[in-house]
Formats: C-alpha cells, sequence, structure tokens
C-alpha cells in the first residue's frame, strides 16, 4: 500500500514538469534562486503562531478553532449594535482578522521556507519549517482544529459560513511543501508525517462531506474554484485518487462551464465591485487547480461550446500587460494593488508554450505588501508546483 501510494505521489509530482512544453527554456530554479535566497536569514527569524495564542472575543467556539468574520459587513447605523449590513467591496477594518493573518503568515512562511530549502539543501530552513508545522498541526496546546465552522461569520447573523472555507486557500501551499518534504526526506519531517497528514485527512474529508464543505463546493463563482484547488491539493498530499478524479470531473463539467465564457471573460467575477482583482484572482485559482489536476491537458481542454481555462488566460493577459486598456468597471478598493506575478500566466505559459505570458510573468511584482493583494494571491512559490 505505501509503494503503490508513493508511486502515485511521484506520478502526481513529475506530471506537471512533463507537460511544460518550453520548460527546457525556463529555468525556474535560477528566477526563485536570485528572489528567495535573500530573504532566508529573514525566514529563519520568523517565530510560529497559530490561533491558539490568538484571543477571538467573538468566536463561540474555543481556542483551537478557527474564527473570521466577513470582509464585506458593516455596523447599521440606524440600528446600532443590531445585526450588520453588506457593502460589497468595501472591506471592514474593524472586523476581526487575527486567526486569519496568522493562517496567511503560516501560509507564507512554510512554503518559503520549503523552496529555500529545495534550492539549498541547508538543513536549518528545514528545520525551521518543521517547527511551524508542529506548532498549527501536532502540538495539543497551539494546534488548530481541522475544521472552519466559524469562518466569515457575520455579526448578529450567524456564527460562521460556508464560503469561509475560502480562507483556507492559505494553506493549499503548506500541503505542496509537505508533498517535498516527503518527497525528499526533509530532515525532522519523517517524525510528524503521520500527524501532518491526519490533520490534512481529517481536514479533507470536513471539506468533502460537511455541510459548509458541500456547499462551497457548489458555489458558481470564486468560491467553487477555491474548494476546488484546496480539495485537490490535499489530496494530492494525501495520495487520494478518488478525491482527485472526482475533482478533474467537477472542473470539466461544473466550473469552466459555469465560469467561463466562450470569448474568456468570467461573468461572475466581472459582476463584482472589483472586477479586475477578482477575474484575476479566480482565474489563477482555476489556472493551479488544472495544472495540479492535468497539466496541459486541463489547461487547455475546452468544452463543446469553446470554453477553456486558456481563453480566459488569453483574455485576462492583454490588461495583466497594460491595464489601462481594462474596459470594464475600476475596482472600487486596491486598484492600484494588482496586476501581481500573476499564476495563470505561468501555468498557462508553460502548459501551451506561450513564451510572451511566461515572459510577462516575470516582469511582475513576485512579493506584495498589500496586505489584501497579498491574501488573493494564491500561489507565491511556484518551485512547489513545478
Amino acid at each position: 500500500m505505501i509503494a503503490r501510494r508513493t508511486l502515485l505521489l511521484a506520478l502526481l509530482l513529475a506530471a506537471p514538469a512533463a507537460w511544460a512544453r518550453n520548460s527546457g527554456a525556463f529555468d525556474i530554479r535560477a528566477i526563485e534562486r536570485k528572489r528567495l535566497l535573500p530573504q532566508g536569514p529573514a525566514l529563519l527569524a520568523v517565530e510560529p503562531r497559530t490561533i491558539a495564542t490568538i484571543p477571538a472575543p467573538r468566536s463561540p467556539a474555543g481556542p483551537h478553532d478557527y474564527y473570521s468574520e466577513g470582509d464585506y459587513w458593516w455596523p447599521d447605523p440606524d440600528h446600532p449594535g443590531g445585526a450588520y449590513l453588506r457593502r460589497d467591496g468595501r472591506s471592514n477594518p474593524d472586523k476581526f482578522d487575527g486567526h486569519r493573518d496568522a493562517l496567511i503568515a503560516f501560509g507564507r512562511t512554510v512554503p518559503a521556507l520549503a523552496a529555500v530549502w529545495e534550492l539549498t539543501g541547508d538543513p536549518r530552513y528545514a528545520e525551521a519549517a518543521m517547527r511551524h508545522l508542529r506548532a498549527w498541526f501536532v502540538d495539543p496546546a497551539t494546534r488548530m482544529n481541522p475544521q472552519l465552522n466559524h469562518a466569515q461569520a457575520i455579526i448578529g447573523v450567524n456564527s460562521g459560513r460556508a464560503i469561509g472555507v475560502i480562507d483556507t486557500l492559505q494553506i493549499v501551499e503548506v500541503a505542496r511543501a509537505a508533498e517535498l518534504f516527503a518527497r525528499r526526506q526533509a530532515p525532522g519531517y519523517a517524525a510528524m508525517r503521520a500527524e501532518v497528514e491526519r490533520w490534512f485527512a481529517d481536514y479533507l474529508d470536513w471539506l468533502t462531506t460537511s455541510p459548509f464543505g458541500m456547499q462551497e463546493r457548489d458555489e458558481k463563482n470564486n468560491h467553487g474554484s477555491c474548494w476546488l484547488l484546496q480539495a485537490s491539493a490535499f489530496a494530492a498530499l494525501l495520495g487520494r485518487g478518488d478525491v482527485l478524479e472526482a475533482a478533474r470531473a467537477h472542473l470539466r463539467t461544473v466550473i469552466v462551464p459555469t465560469q467561463i465564457a466562450p470569448d474568456g471573460r468570467q461573468p461572475l467575477e466581472l459582476a463584482r465591485t472589483k472586477p479586475y482583482a477578482y477575474s484575476l484572482f479566480n482565474l489563477d485559482v482555476l489556472a493551479a487547480s488544472a495544472w495540479l489536476l492535468g497539466g496541459h491537458d486541463l489547461v487547455a481542454w475546452e468544452t463543446g461550446d469553446g470554453r477553456s481555462i486558456a481563453k480566459a488566460i488569453a483574455f485576462m493577459a492583454p490588461y495583466v500587460a497594460d491595464k489601462a486598456r481594462w474596459p470594464f468597471a475600476r475596482d472600487i478598493e486596491y486598484w492600484d494593488g494588482f496586476p501581481v506575478r500573476q499564476p495563470s500566466l505561468l501555468f498557462g505559459g508553460l502548459a501551451l508554450d506561450r513564451r510572451d505570458w511566461t515572459a510577462l510573468w516575470q516582469r511582475l511584482e513576485p512579493d506584495p505588501r498589500i496586505d489584501e493583494v497579498v491574501r488573493n494571491f494564491p500561489v507565491r512559490q511556484p518551485l512547489l508546483w513545478l
């Protein structure tokens, strides 16, 4: 059973490189070495900080249960102390963000440590990553419970929502890092591998069987896409071929047909108050999902009426190269924060041999500093994907 699972994992990890048609001319290690090695000393200094150490005064649950509050919900000026009201696209700065910020920091730090370790072989980086993994997934005093029953709560309305599942998009690359640590036998990982994978197995079970998880799976916009990428990444780590096959079918039969128009537009994202950022974000998640689940075959795959992720990339690429050409409404927040090094250009460029896309990807900012931009930047360490 172990040998079979190891073979499956090896095939999953090797596949994208085989599908990359111009990989010989694209040296991701050289690109990332130049970017990441100067960051190494600062990464080593980051101490683990989990949700268990961050009080959430309005949470109805315990210290190990993740809690966040909806971004676009505000106090009702006509009913002080009453239920909050929605203002789409306007982020409330007074919402509780402590747990989400910690999760984002975890999702940035461990993958970066893994990438630097992969580039250098320096055991200090693997050992530092183990400290974070142990704190979040293993240590009973600090670990996070593997469920999201109280994410994106609305004050005065509920204590959690299905769309809160989007918050754990931040640990997709933690799962990619864990795959690397297992495959390359990183120092210290063998001793905790079973517990780390048990956490992801429990969370994947919650994601695929709980009411919130199933509701999020069936969302038609970026929330459904984010569910797909999470389920795919966690299943890949665990060697869950059944979940991966179901995810491929879901991408073909639900996600692409309902989210992408024949000309490549994403109508559900264009209808939002931040159409540019949402179109980029959803496309990045779709491209990452396709790359993980089937590489070139799924990035290029088309429905009978011509809808595809490749067409969506082709639609957005000119507006990434020159945002001034964007013909739709401007985003009401963070308009100047995008684009960044959008991973859809990388995955699409490698899959379809579009060197203009990979060249554009290389010209963009790889390490954004605006919190909202970072949160909506799902692939920060491409070395873990190629």
